[in-house]
Protein backbone atom coordinates (compact mmCIF):
# COMPACT_ATOMS: atom_id res chain seq x y z
CA UNK A 1 0.00 0.00 0.00
CA UNK A 2 0.92 3.24 -1.06
CA UNK A 3 1.23 6.12 1.76
CA UNK A 4 1.16 10.09 1.47
CA UNK A 5 3.42 12.52 2.82
CA UNK A 6 3.62 16.05 3.79
CA UNK A 7 6.68 17.28 4.91
CA UNK A 8 6.64 20.72 6.11
CA UNK A 9 10.12 22.43 7.36
CA UNK A 10 11.32 25.78 8.48
CA UNK A 11 12.81 27.79 11.50
CA UNK A 12 12.38 28.14 14.87
CA UNK A 13 9.09 29.81 15.74
CA UNK A 14 7.50 29.22 12.83
CA UNK A 15 4.50 27.80 14.12
CA UNK A 16 5.77 24.38 12.42
CA UNK A 17 4.46 22.02 15.26
CA UNK A 18 1.11 23.86 16.00
CA UNK A 19 -0.13 24.04 11.94
CA UNK A 20 1.56 20.35 11.38
CA UNK A 21 -0.80 18.96 14.38
CA UNK A 22 -3.83 20.88 12.79
CA UNK A 23 -3.44 19.90 9.85
CA UNK A 24 -2.53 16.25 10.44
CA UNK A 25 -6.33 16.20 11.86
CA UNK A 26 -7.80 17.92 9.06
CA UNK A 27 -6.44 14.84 6.84
CA UNK A 28 -6.83 11.88 9.13
CA UNK A 29 -3.30 11.61 9.03
CA UNK A 30 -0.60 11.23 11.62
CA UNK A 31 1.62 13.85 12.99
CA UNK A 32 5.03 13.66 13.77
CA UNK A 33 7.19 16.13 15.66
CA UNK A 34 10.78 15.66 15.02
CA UNK A 35 11.69 18.60 16.92
CA UNK A 36 10.00 16.69 20.28
CA UNK A 37 12.25 13.68 19.19
CA UNK A 38 14.69 15.91 19.14
CA UNK A 39 14.32 17.89 22.08
CA UNK A 40 13.92 14.65 24.05
CA UNK A 41 17.62 13.25 23.25
CA UNK A 42 18.95 17.21 24.01
CA UNK A 43 16.64 16.86 27.30
CA UNK A 44 18.61 13.85 28.23
CA UNK A 45 22.08 15.05 27.49
CA UNK A 46 21.27 18.01 29.68
CA UNK A 47 20.38 15.80 32.23
CA UNK A 48 23.46 13.99 31.73
CA UNK A 49 25.41 16.62 32.69
CA UNK A 50 27.41 16.32 28.92
CA UNK A 51 28.24 19.36 27.44
CA UNK A 52 26.52 19.33 23.73
CA UNK A 53 29.88 20.23 22.36
CA UNK A 54 31.13 16.93 23.15
CA UNK A 55 30.28 14.90 20.30
CA UNK A 56 31.91 11.76 21.74
CA UNK A 57 29.71 12.05 25.03
CA UNK A 58 26.63 12.65 23.32
CA UNK A 59 27.03 9.17 20.88
CA UNK A 60 27.72 7.34 23.70
CA UNK A 61 24.80 8.45 25.03
CA UNK A 62 23.14 7.33 22.56
CA UNK A 63 23.41 3.94 23.06
CA UNK A 64 21.24 3.43 26.11
CA UNK A 65 18.73 5.78 25.44
CA UNK A 66 15.97 4.46 26.59
CA UNK A 67 13.46 7.10 24.22
CA UNK A 68 9.92 6.03 22.99
CA UNK A 69 6.92 8.15 21.40
CA UNK A 70 3.10 7.26 21.99
CA UNK A 71 0.20 8.52 20.00
CA UNK A 72 -3.01 8.70 22.76
CA UNK A 73 -6.61 8.42 21.67
CA UNK A 74 -6.38 12.39 21.04
CA UNK A 75 -3.86 11.60 18.14
CA UNK A 76 -1.09 13.80 19.92
CA UNK A 77 2.49 12.67 20.14
CA UNK A 78 3.90 12.18 23.63
CA UNK A 79 7.47 11.99 24.49
CA UNK A 80 9.21 9.22 26.67
CA UNK A 81 12.25 9.38 28.46
CA UNK A 82 12.93 6.49 30.09
CA UNK A 83 9.43 5.83 31.13
CA UNK A 84 9.11 9.32 31.88
CA UNK A 85 6.49 11.24 30.32
CA UNK A 86 8.94 14.65 29.30
CA UNK A 87 6.50 16.11 26.60
CA UNK A 88 6.15 19.56 28.74
CA UNK A 89 9.99 19.27 30.13
CA UNK A 90 11.54 19.29 27.04
CA UNK A 91 9.41 22.62 25.90
CA UNK A 92 11.20 24.44 28.84
CA UNK A 93 13.10 26.94 26.90
CA UNK A 94 16.86 26.02 27.98
CA UNK A 95 16.14 22.85 26.52
CA UNK A 96 15.88 24.56 22.92
CA UNK A 97 19.49 25.77 22.90
CA UNK A 98 20.64 22.57 23.46
CA UNK A 99 18.69 20.94 21.33
CA UNK A 100 20.28 23.19 18.55
CA UNK A 101 23.41 21.89 19.16
CA UNK A 102 22.71 17.85 20.01
CA UNK A 103 21.09 17.67 16.13
CA UNK A 104 24.02 19.38 14.38
CA UNK A 105 25.86 16.04 15.46
CA UNK A 106 26.25 13.59 12.81
CA UNK A 107 25.32 10.66 15.26
CA UNK A 108 22.57 12.34 16.76
CA UNK A 109 21.19 12.51 13.82
CA UNK A 110 22.12 9.10 12.04
CA UNK A 111 20.87 7.54 14.76
CA UNK A 112 16.92 9.43 14.53
CA UNK A 113 16.62 9.03 10.47
CA UNK A 114 15.79 5.27 10.30
CA UNK A 115 12.60 6.08 13.28
CA UNK A 116 11.31 9.00 10.97
CA UNK A 117 11.59 7.55 7.80
CA UNK A 118 9.67 4.33 9.41
CA UNK A 119 6.84 5.89 10.44
CA UNK A 120 6.46 7.39 7.38
CA UNK A 121 6.35 3.86 5.20
CA UNK A 122 3.76 2.94 7.82
CA UNK A 123 1.19 5.28 7.46
CA UNK A 124 0.20 8.56 5.93
CA UNK A 125 1.98 11.38 7.67
CA UNK A 126 2.32 15.25 8.68
CA UNK A 127 6.01 15.62 9.34
CA UNK A 128 7.26 19.02 10.33
CA UNK A 129 11.36 19.33 11.41
CA UNK A 130 14.26 21.41 9.65
CA UNK A 131 15.27 19.14 7.13
CA UNK A 132 12.29 16.68 6.56
CA UNK A 133 12.08 17.43 2.39
CA UNK A 134 15.38 18.40 2.04
CA UNK A 135 17.04 14.76 3.90
CA UNK A 136 14.65 12.65 5.79
CA UNK A 137 11.99 12.48 3.33
CA UNK A 138 13.09 13.94 -0.06
CA UNK A 139 10.11 12.15 -1.88
CA UNK A 140 7.28 13.60 -0.05
CA UNK A 141 3.86 14.32 -1.79
CA UNK A 142 4.31 17.56 -0.67
CA UNK A 143 6.91 19.76 0.97
CA UNK A 144 6.18 22.99 2.30
CA UNK A 145 8.75 25.35 3.73
CA UNK A 146 7.24 27.61 6.58
CA UNK A 147 8.52 31.13 7.38
CA UNK A 148 7.89 34.21 9.57
CA UNK A 149 10.05 37.71 9.80
CA UNK A 150 11.96 37.06 13.52
CA UNK A 151 10.44 39.27 15.30
CA UNK A 152 7.23 37.95 14.85
CA UNK A 153 8.52 34.61 15.63
CA UNK A 154 10.06 36.05 18.71
CA UNK A 155 6.41 37.10 19.97
CA UNK A 156 4.57 34.26 19.18
CA UNK A 157 7.24 31.55 21.12
CA UNK A 158 7.25 34.93 24.00
CA UNK A 159 3.70 33.93 23.99
CA UNK A 160 4.04 30.53 24.18
CA UNK A 161 6.45 30.51 26.92
CA UNK A 162 3.88 32.88 29.23
CA UNK A 163 1.27 30.26 28.78
CA UNK A 164 3.34 27.68 30.21
CA UNK A 165 4.23 29.73 32.80
CA UNK A 166 8.02 30.28 31.90
CA UNK A 167 9.48 33.59 32.10
CA UNK A 168 11.47 35.80 29.87
CA UNK A 169 11.99 39.19 27.80
CA UNK A 170 11.22 39.81 24.63
CA UNK A 171 14.83 40.78 24.08
CA UNK A 172 16.06 37.30 24.82
CA UNK A 173 13.79 35.14 22.63
CA UNK A 174 14.33 37.15 19.70
CA UNK A 175 18.00 37.00 20.44
CA UNK A 176 17.95 33.15 20.59
CA UNK A 177 15.88 32.72 17.27
CA UNK A 178 18.30 34.51 15.47
CA UNK A 179 20.79 32.59 16.96
CA UNK A 180 19.75 29.61 16.36
CA UNK A 181 18.42 30.41 13.13
CA UNK A 182 22.12 30.86 11.97
CA UNK A 183 23.43 28.20 13.45
CA UNK A 184 20.21 25.47 11.53
CA UNK A 185 21.39 27.18 8.44
CA UNK A 186 25.15 27.10 8.79
CA UNK A 187 25.73 23.85 10.81
CA UNK A 188 27.51 21.07 8.15
CA UNK A 189 25.18 18.16 8.62
CA UNK A 190 21.18 18.55 7.10
CA UNK A 191 21.15 22.36 7.21
CA UNK A 192 18.19 24.13 7.52
CA UNK A 193 17.37 25.25 3.80
CA UNK A 194 14.28 25.40 1.37
CA UNK A 195 13.86 22.40 -0.76
CA UNK A 196 13.88 22.94 -4.56
CA UNK A 197 10.75 21.62 -5.07
CA UNK A 198 9.02 23.54 -1.98
CA UNK A 199 6.44 25.51 -1.82
CA UNK A 200 7.02 29.01 0.14
CA UNK A 201 4.28 29.85 2.84
CA UNK A 202 4.82 33.17 4.94
CA UNK A 203 2.72 33.65 8.16
CA UNK A 204 4.33 36.83 9.47
CA UNK A 205 1.22 38.91 8.52
CA UNK A 206 -1.46 35.59 8.85
CA UNK A 207 -3.17 34.59 12.03
CA UNK A 208 -3.27 30.69 13.13
CA UNK A 209 -6.28 30.43 10.88
CA UNK A 210 -5.33 32.02 8.05
CA UNK A 211 -2.25 30.13 8.44
CA UNK A 212 -3.90 26.68 8.34
CA UNK A 213 -6.24 27.71 5.60
CA UNK A 214 -3.44 28.50 3.50
CA UNK A 215 -1.73 25.36 4.17
CA UNK A 216 -4.79 22.92 3.49
CA UNK A 217 -4.86 24.93 0.40
CA UNK A 218 -1.73 24.08 -0.84
CA UNK A 219 -1.66 20.34 0.28
CA UNK A 220 -4.84 20.15 -1.44
CA UNK A 221 -3.70 21.68 -4.29
CA UNK A 222 -0.64 19.58 -4.74
CA UNK A 223 -2.72 16.10 -3.98
CA UNK A 224 -5.29 16.94 -6.58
Amino acid sequence: MSYKSVAIDGPAGAGKSTLARKLAEKLGFLYVDTGAIYRTVALAVLRAGIDPADEAGVSALLGGLDLKMAYGGDGVQRMYLAGEDVSTAIREHRVSGFASRVSAIPAVRAFLLDVQRKLAREGNVVMDGRDIGTVVLPQADVKIFLTAAPEARARRRLLELEQRGQSADYETVLRDIKDRDYKDEHRPIAPLKRAADAALLDTTNLNLEQSLEALLSLVKEKFE
